[in-house]
Order: C-alpha cells, then structure tokens, then sequence
C-alpha cells in the first residue's frame, strides 16, 4: 500500500487534529476532500513527514515517517498553495537546480535535468529571470517544477490551485496528472479537480468520514453542505 494508516492521532497544541484514522491506499491519485479545519492539511503533512503522530502506525510508501524520515524526503515532493514559502533561490534556473543540489549530480548532469524540466513546465524562456519579478501562475509552476525534477514517487499537493486564475488551475492540474510515474495525494476545495482522481477521501471534524469513488464522496460532501 502506498499510505497505510492504523488509529492516527495527531495532536497540536492541546487539540487532537486527527483522531483515529484508519485506512490503506493504492491508487495512483488521491484526492482529500472536507471543510477548513476538517483535518484534510495535517494529514497531508503527517504522510509528508512534516507534521508527527502523537500515536498509532503510519506507512506511506513502505515507511514509517517517524523513523525513515530522510529516505521519505528523498521520494516524496510536496507542493504547497503559495508558492513563495517554496521558491528560495534568485533566479528560477538556479531554484530549480537548488531542487536537486542533494542528489550531487554534477554540473552537466544538473544543466540537463534543469533544463529537461523548464521545457517542460514551459519556463525555458524565463530561466534567468529573478523568482520574484514571475506571475502567480509562473511562481506556482515554478515550484512544480522543483519539486518534479527531483523525480519523486509521490506528490502531495495542499490546494495547489487556490490562489490560481482558472487557466493557470487548469495548467497546473494537468502537470500535477500528467502520468509520469508517480502517485500524487491533491488536498483540494475543488470538487472538479477532487474528481479527476482515483478515489477520494472526505474528513469531517478531524475525523475519516468516507473513502470511495470521487464522485459519489463528492455528492455526500455537497448533501452534507447542503448544495
């Protein structure tokens, strides 16, 4: 299973965000679905490796978070809704090298996977350009393609389309599902989006309401809305 999660309970501060969620999934994408505060965030983060577990067993991609916590790095990319908490780097070539700089590579090496992913995300044009001056559009696709050039085996993206106009959220939903061997986990408030996945998972309350087919989790999170 790539996520295998037995009785989680995440806690911050003196609250329980999580409470014993159970559950094991396999498919390609993911979608994870609830109102603010349901929960769906801190369980993007504990299987990210950014947020601990008070208690219970957690796998994602056959490791436990807690104590393999490096080699879950290496696999895993995360993608986030503001992209500037992502991009450090001045230049957006030097950032997306910045991306790869643990994998020691070389210099020709890291000039060709930098330059293999800006072609890709269409950012070839703007490589020398300073990471400030770019679009909210670009700035996102620019944290896509760091965290893509690392080849990771999952993404997990945290509404990576929130702040987007409708063009650039679709742009960025098609990189983000665009087959390229990995899995990817997308934390969304967009119903469409939530439905391009395999499967979907609704919080409610800091607790795991449904799992199932996108569109009928989607239906019970809009009666539950009442839309």
């Amino acid at each position: 299973m790539s996520i295998r999660m037995d009785a989680v309970r995440v806690r911050l501060g003196d609250a329980d965000v999580l409470s014993d969620v159970s559950l094991s999934l396999d498919a390609r994408t993911i979608a994870v679905v609830g109102e603010n505060g349901s929960g769906k965030s801190t369980f993007a983060r504990v299987i990210g490796g950014l947020v601990p577990r008070a208690s219970g067993d957690l796998s994602v991609l056959g490791l436990d978070p807690r104590t393999q916590a490096a080699e879950l790095r290496r696999r895993v990319a995360l993608v986030f809704s503001n992209p500037d908490a992502q991009i450090v780097m001045p230049t957006v070539a030097e950032d997306v090298a910045f991306s790869i700089r643990a994998d020691r590579l070389g210099a020709a090496e890291t000039a060709r996977r930098v330059s293999d992913a800006l072609e890709r995300f269409g950012l070839s044009a703007l490589a020398d350009r300073a990471s400030h001056e770019l679009s909210g559009g670009q700035k996102q696709l620019l944290a896509l393609c760091g965290a893509f050039v690392r080849r990771p085996e999952l993404v997990i993206a945290d509404e990576p389309t929130a702040y987007l106009d409708a063009r650039n959220a679709r742009l960025v939903a098609d990189h983000l599902f665009h087959d390229a061997g990995h899995r990817l986990v997308v934390v969304t408030h967009d119903l469409m989006l939530a439905q391009r996945c395999d499967v979907a998972v609704l919080f409610e309350g800091g607790r795991l309401a449904a799992v199932g087919e996108p569109g009928e989790i989607v239906a019970r999170y809009e009666a539950a809305l009442g839309c």
